[in-house]
């Protein structure tokens, strides 16, 4: 891929919507957003700190059974690159409000017929 591919203004800044739109809906606990959000598929992946999900219906149970208190976190040295105009991976570092651990969270998205979806996501805890 040529360098002029990468990181192209326009497309970031879709990613970069797309992204925090995520954010607002995942520490507002708005599921409806969430779900909009990822892939509609099997082969959708969310690789969490305590679980495994493999297809949109487990990522869906997950979100209906998650908690909807204490989700309010803080981002810092978040990286969305983009490649072409249509593949997109983000990753941030957070805190979550009341806890001195530090969290790792990385999406990659894809921009489909529908817009862009994240197809495979991993949030890890460290200590």
């Amino acid at each position: 891929m040529k360098a002029e591919h990468i990181d192209r203004p326009m497309i970031v800044a879709e990613v970069t919507d797309a992204f925090y739109r995520y954010e607002q809906a995942l520490i507002s606990n708005d599921i409806a957003v969430l779900d909009a959000l990822f892939w509609h598929d099997e082969r959708t992946v969310r690789l969490g700190a305590g679980e495994n999900l493999y297809g949109i219906d487990e990522i869906r149970a997950f979100r209906a059974a998650r908690p909807s208190a204490g989700l309010d976190r803080t981002l810092r040295n978040t990286v969305i690159t983009t490649f072409g105009e249509d593949y997109a991976v983000c990753s941030t570092e957070f805190t979550r409000e009341g806890s001195e651990k530090t969290g790792r969270q990385q999406q990659t998205w894809v921009k489909l017929p529908c817009g862009w979806r994240i197809v495979a996501a991993q949030v890890s805890i460290m200590t």
